[in-house]
């Protein structure tokens, strides 16, 4: 199955390592396909997918919201999303 359009998104995840709290941002992939959307640990089917949208908060840095059947995911990102939220209304309308 082929990657139609992907965008990066990142995590920022908090470890700590004896005394110290270590901050590490873990950049990951949103990738859609022609009958799923993929992330790192969640698989959505197309039919499952309502509506996708952006919260801009400052600069290029935003919320990229997923729609589902069962609730919103959210997603970090700081790459411009216009392109790849047309891809994926292109697929789900």
């Amino acid at each position: 199955m082929n990657c139609i359009a992907e965008i990066p998104y990142y995590k920022v995840v908090r470890k700590i390592i004896g005394n110290e709290q270590l901050t590490v941002v873990d950049e990951r992939f949103i990738k859609l396909y022609e009958k799923k959307i993929t992330t790192r640990y969640h698989e959505f089917l197309i039919r499952d997918i309502f509506d996708i949208s952006y919260r801009q908060l400052g600069g290029v840095e935003g919320i990229l919201y997923l729609h589902t059947k069962n609730r919103i995911f959210s997603y970090s990102i700081n790459t411009d999303p216009t392109g790849f939220i047309e891809a994926v209304k292109g697929v789900i309308y």
